[in-house]
């Protein structure tokens, strides 16, 4: 591998952290976080689809009063 190519490696896991960081900051959920952290965490757990994980997301941050900060 050159360094041109270690160099574009970097950038794009830069690039990637960036990315998450905001989608965390704006409140976008990560479906691929919540699964990594079942299998490490809880190997047990059956993870739940993305679409039952969004939609308890978005549940959560619209009917629980209090969980936001306006």
């Amino acid at each position: 591998m050159n360094s041109l190519q270690r160099a574009a490696g970097s950038l794009q896991g830069v690039v990637a952290r960036i990315a998450a960081v905001m989608r965390r900051i704006v409140g976008v959920p990560d479906y691929d976080a919540y699964v990594q952290h079942l299998r490490l965490h809880h190997p047990e757990t059956k993870p739940a689809t993305r679409n039952e994980f969004l939609r308890q997301c978005w549940d959560d941050k619209y009917t629980r009063p209090g969980n936001r900060c306006c």
